[in-house]
């Protein structure tokens, strides 16, 4: 299964989902970054090897795109980017094609500003990831791209609840994450694969 990822607006937390849904798969996954951030969430810093944005400007075959890939765990593999991914670029279909002939399963991270047309109108799964702010409703709805579902990043306080999120957006919320201090630290050391807190694996978990 191919999983889109992505977010109307910046600081959503898309690659911090993306990362953690990536690990919380129990089949080998492929967590493809478009962004540029995933790698750095999960701790693999830049070797000066080829990355996948410089497959983007090539004309180099789909099955060059697994050999970008850097080990994380024993199930999960980054291709990483070191910066993001044109929107119009004329790959996409050779990507998901190399997407396709993986044997697990595939998470995207789109980042933020809608995802890719072409990419979106390919994948299995859409995932908006989305807080209860009224601005990334508003955007969400000017793009015009329908999820198939939504991870609530939720936040104390917000007048937004998951009910108003999803009638908004028209699509159901598949996954809500409290906002933990202990996400945000486990992001900013490196080590979201050993320290991200239970509660995130089990929700996204469910949302797999």
């Amino acid at each position: 299964m191919i999983t889109l990822c992505w977010g109307a607006k910046g600081g959503s937390g898309v690659t911090t989902v993306a990362a953690a849904l990536a690990l919380a798969q129990r089949r080998p996954t492929l967590l493809v970054d478009l962004a540029g951030d995933a790698a750095l969430a999960l701790g693999i810093a830049d070797d000066g090897a080829p990355m996948l944005d410089d497959w983007f400007a090539t004309e180099s075959p789909p099955d060059r795109v697994v050999r970008l890939a850097r080990r994380v765990t024993t199930h999960l593999e980054v291709v990483p980017t070191r910066r993001p991914v044109p929107t119009d670029s004329t790959r996409w279909s050779p990507l998901t094609a190399a997407m396709r002939s993986h044997a697990g399963d595939v998470v995207i991270d789109a980042g933020s500003g809608g995802p890719p047309p072409l990419l979106h109108a390919t994948v299995d799964r859409s995932l908006l990831v989305i807080r209860p702010c009224y601005l990334a409703l508003m955007r969400a709805q000017r793009l015009g791209v329908r999820p198939h579902g939504i991870v609530l990043v939720d936040e104390p306080g917000r007048a937004l609840g998951p009910d108003d999120v999803a009638a908004a957006i028209g699509a159901p919320v598949v996954a809500t994450m409290l906002t933990d201090p202990k996400i945000a630290r486990a992001i900013d050391s490196g080590l979201s694969v050993s320290r991200l807190p239970a509660t995130c694996w089990r929700e996204l978990r469910a949302a797999s």
